[in-house]
This record gives C-alpha cells, structure tokens and sequence, in this order.
C-alpha cells in the first residue's frame, strides 16, 4: 500500500477524464518533425511540429464532431487518417496533404468501415486498405492513391476471408479464412498466383501471422498449435510446418514480435505477466533499449513507440499505474532524450494510488490472477470496494494508468480488477475454460474474489458495488441477478442483457464468427436453456441492489436494445433504475462533456448507495 501519510486530496473529476493535452505521437519518416493529437474544440485533432527546437506546432485537421481514431505518416509530407460518426465503428480514411493542407476524404461511402493494411513506405503515393464497401460481410483489398483518391481492387474476397497479410515488398501473399469454427491459412508464392490452402485449424489452436521472414519466403508467427501457451514460431508455408520456436514463456502467451525494418532483423517480444517485459534477441536494440533507459526513472514503464526510417531518431513514451506518462524524443546517435509533452501535466502521481498484482484460487481450483488498487492514506480495512470486471470477454487488465480506476481510489474505493478464466494471455486451457460459462464459473472467479477481499478483511462486506462495461456490463448485471446479497449496488455501461438478442445484432462483418461464438458462448436454439438461464433479463426479479444503465445509442457491439430490455424489465416490476443514453456516442463514451456528464453521475451514485 501506499505511503499513509500522503492523505487524499480530492482531485477534481475532470482531471481524470479529460481530454490528454498531447497524446499519440509519431515521428515523420525524414527524421524532421513529429505529429500528435490534441483538442481543438474539445476533439482530437491532428497538430504538427518541426522538431528544430524553435517551431510552433501546427493545427492540421479541425473534426468537430468526433475525435480522430487512428493516424499515421504515408510519407513526410502527407498523413493518413481514420475517424467514425457518433460511434458506429465505420471508420472512414482522410489524408491530409501538408503542403497545400487539403483534407480528402478517401472512402466516403455509406456504411462501410475501412482499414489501413499496408502504408507502403516504398510508394509515395500508395496504400493498402481493406474495405467491405463490395458486401458489408467481407473485407476487400484495395490499391489507393492517398493524394488522388484513386483504387483499384487488388484482391476480391471470396467469402470468409477474415485477414490479408502484406509480405515486404507490399505484396498480398497470406490470408486467413473462417467459417466461424475453423480457420483456413491461405498462401501464394506470388500475386500472379492463386490462394491455396495449407493449414486448417479449429478456433481453439491458432497459427497467426505475425510477418513474413526478411527474405519473403517464411513467416514469423503466434501459436499455440501442439502447445498451451502461445510462442513466437517460424511456420514454412511451403511445407505447412513450424520449422522453429523462436520464444516462449512458461507462465503466459509470447504474441508480439518486433523488428527493425531498416536492418531486416527481429529485436524482441514483448510478453505480459503481472507487467510488461521484453526479451530482445538483438544487442544492437538492447543496447539502444539500455541507453535510453538510463535517461528515465526506474518506476516508469518506457516504451519506443515510432521511428524515423534511419532508425536513428526515436519517440519514446513512459507510463506507470499512477501517470499517463509523458513523450521524449532519443537521439540515438548522439545518446539525447528531449522532452516533447507531458500526456496529463494535471495528474501528480505521488497523489494516485498504486495498482498492486494479486491472486487467489478459485473455487474450483484455478489460479486466478487480477489487480487491487487501494486508496492512498487509509488503512486497507473495511474499506467500500468497486468490482470493475474487465470487457471481451476474451481480453485481459494490466498493470497501467486507468482513470477510472484512479478515479474511483481517489474518492476513497478499493478497486479489484480480476483476470477471471477467459482471459487471454494465460493459455489455451485458461481460455477455453470460459465456454458456455458467462454466468456460470466465470462469474464465481468474480464471486470468489469478492469473498477473498472479504476474507483479507479488506472489503467492508456491506460495502461492495460491482461495475463494469460491455462483458463488464454484463458480469455487472449477472453479479446483481446471480448473487443478489453481494452488491450494495450496480452500474452497467453499454452490457449485454440478453444472449439471444445479443447474438443477432452483432454487425455483418462480424458474421463469419457466429459459429465461433455459438460455441463460446451458446447456442441460441440447443443451448436455449443454458442462455435463459445465464440471461439477466430474464432473472430480474432477484435484483435487489439499485442499478444505473449507460448506453451509447450507436454502438455497433451491444445494441441499444440490451439496455433498454433490463431498464424496461426492472420497471415493469416498479424498480427505479437510472438510464443514460447518449445520442452521440457508440460503445462507450469517448466525447469529453459526456464522460464529465457520466462521471459526475458515477460519482453521485456511488455516494449515495456505497
């Protein structure tokens, strides 16, 4: 626990969830300038700086309605970027060309999402993109001049292609196919050729193409095929076999490899136990790595987030539990580390909470790892707790900044964040312990780590609220519907209620999973019991605890429909339950005046009810 004598300052919500000063740098690929995002009418927009020391930055886009999602450098004088409409996840492409500042609009087509694949830093003109503007199900791969808006289809999706990989020249040589239970890998020696299969594996094992080998003829990847914990392998797709096992790690899955373009070799892996760690396979990188460690603290996690294309000039980014954290620019050359921003100067990290590792076994047995973050100045004593169970499911929490959970310790709650079963990164077996159970066993890891909280004599067990967004959201609502003595009270933000619903309003191009999902989660018509049973919509005569439902009205994930099923249901039975709908958003708030709006709501309910 923190030092007890730093007592709590009430720091003011907006600080927590505003929007970041500067944030989402990158490096152009001269070498001479850096661009980043930073509000200009309380959105996002794309700035940029020459990196001469005495130069301003310069406002490059001014969207009004939604901040930018994603941006990238095509070359050093023109930037690409994407950004939806009020939350439905059709991401449309912009560039941006800086000499004469025009903005085009690349893909302007209704209802259509697009994706970069490609940026080809060998083209001026081009990119690879992905598009299901053809048939909403299925993603094409198109040839596009960012200055013209010019494209040509390059490769047409038969059907069930899921992903196309690039080698390096820019040539589209990999795909993999789904037909939502097993998943086909497609490959040909070059694009004059036909697609032909070579490996067929069912959902449960993945061979996943990480990039090609620097001579273009194998291919790095993730698998787990034959093993339990994902390694770093090279896969010969001309034999179909895995020739070598790069790395492994014995406690989690290794799934992210990294390598320097201008010199054609790999440097690391990044793995994830409690924290984040890098194993390098490459001196000259470890060495750059150790350099730049030398400039910065020891209690920050460092991160080198672009390069330019010498490879000599690179933004780093530290972040830690307790600070956004803040860029720098190392010279590798001359071994330098210039400040360029801080991402939230407002935040003081002496005065946030730390974020310890914790683990205890759940009632069947299993390892269960997660995160509690207590607040600073308090003994850990019958303290009120938030439960805040992570979304994805089929994703993980780690050890970083996280407002809400900084929020929430700085007005006085513990908060237990658990990597209940399902959970990626722990292995095959852990993952696939979670089918068929959202409600079942993996809402007991939830339960039993509540109990274990109790047990320490941390949680005051009068005191406990349960909190959480999409599966958080329903986690949330199961945790109120299935253990209704548990929770003082709860708040679902954009969860699912109702598995049958939930399964027929997920976006078309998310179709080729069903299948997939029918097997993970249930299946409407032979598993129509285990979902009524495992539906919280169905079950809310057994809530008891006062809840408060967040919905965004575009979210493409959990349609609206979930939220409004649970608020109708609980007020056909007379219950008062507090609603926020937001008319400008999707899946989860991203505008700043509605995260203060929802926030201050958060806020006022916890303290009236915990």
């Amino acid at each position: 626990m923190s030092n007890s004598s730093a007592q709590m300052r009430q720091i003011p919500l907006e600080d927590f969830f505003r929007n970041d000063e500067k944030n989402m740098f990158q490096i152009s690929p001269d070498g001479t300038k850096v661009a980043f995002t930073a509000a200009y009418q309380n959105r996002m927009n794309i700035y940029v700086q020459q990196l001469d020391g005495n130069s301003s930055a310069e406002l490059l886009t001014r969207e009004t309605d939604r901040s930018i999602a994603g941006y990238a450098w095509k070359n050093d004088n023109c930037i690409i970027y994407i950004k939806d409409s009020k939350g439905n996840e059709n991401f449309h492409l912009y560039s941006i060309d800086l000499t004469t500042k025009a903005v085009l609009e690349l893909t302007p087509f209704e209802n259509t999402v697009a994706y970069i694949l490609d940026r080809l830093p060998d083209s001026e003109t081009d990119i690879l993109m992905t598009m299901n503007q053809r048939d909403p199900q299925f993603f094409d791969v198109y040839r596009l001049n960012v200055f013209t808006g010019n494209m040509t289809m390059i490769a047409q999706n038969p059907g069930g292609i899921s992903s196309w990989h690039t080698d390096h020249e820019g040539k589209v040589r990999l795909a993999t196919m789904s037909d939502g239970v097993n998943t086909t890998l497609l490959y040909r020696t070059n694009e004059q050729d036909e697609f032909h299969p070579i490996l067929q594996t069912s959902f449960r094992e993945a061979l996943s193409p990480l990039f090609f080998t620097f001579d273009n003829k194998k291919i790095y990847a993730a698998s787990n095929l034959q093993r339990d914990k994902t390694a770093i392998v090279i896969f010969d797709p001309e034999t179909a076999t895995e020739t070598e096992v790069i790395y492994s790690h014995d406690e989690v899955d290794v799934d992210d490899l990294i390598f320097s373009r201008k010199r054609k070799v790999i440097t690391a892996a990044h793995y994830t136990t409690w924290k984040d760690f890098v194993y390098f396979f490459d001196t000259q990188a470890e060495q750059t790595y150790s350099a730049a460690q030398k400039h910065l603290s020891d209690d920050m996690e460092m991160y080198f987030v672009s390069k330019n294309k010498a490879e000599d000039k690179i933004l780093v980014r530290t972040i830690s539990d307790r600070s956004k954290g803040t860029y720098y620019l190392y010279d590798v050359e001359k071994d330098t580390m210039t400040f360029l921003a801080n991402v939230a100067p407002w935040l003081k990290a002496n005065e946030l909470a730390q974020m310890k590792p914790i683990q205890y076994t759940s009632r069947d047995g299993l390892t269960i790892h997660g995160y509690l973050t207590l607040p600073n100045g308090v003994e850990a004593k019958n303290l009120p707790v938030v439960v805040n169970p992570h979304g994805g499911p089929w994703f993980r929490d780690q050890w970083m900044f996280n407002p809400e959970v900084q929020f929430l310790a700085n007005r006085g709650y513990a908060v237990l964040q658990i990597n209940f079963r399902g959970s990626t990164g722990y292995g095959r077996q852990f993952w696939e312990d979670s089918f068929k159970q959202w409600g079942l066993n993996m809402q007991n890891d939830i339960t039993d780590g509540v109990q274990w909280l109790i047990e320490q004599g941390i949680a005051n067990p009068k005191r406990i609220a349960i909190y959480g967004a999409s599966y958080g959201g329903y986690a949330t609502l199961a945790g109120v519907t299935f253990t209704p003595d548990l929770y003082a009270c709860a708040i679902d933000y954009v969860g699912v209620s109702n598995l049958f619903t939930f399964m027929n309003t997920i976006p078309p191009y998310w179709k080729p999973y069903l299948e997939m999902m029918y097997e993970m989660v249930g299946h409407p018509e032979k598993d129509a019991e285990l979902l009524r049973a495992t539906s919280p919509v169905f079950h809310v005569d057994k809530i008891k605890a006062p809840l408060f439902v967040v919905q965004g009205r575009h979210d493409p994930r959990v349609n609206i429909d979930e939220s409004d099923q649970i608020v109708a249901a609980l007020q056909a039975r007379g219950v008062d339950v507090q609603y926020m709908v937001k008319d400008d958003e999707g899946h989860g708030f991203m505008n700043q005046e509605n995260k203060f709006e929802l926030y201050k709501a958060i806020e006022a309910f916890f303290a009236t009810h915990l």
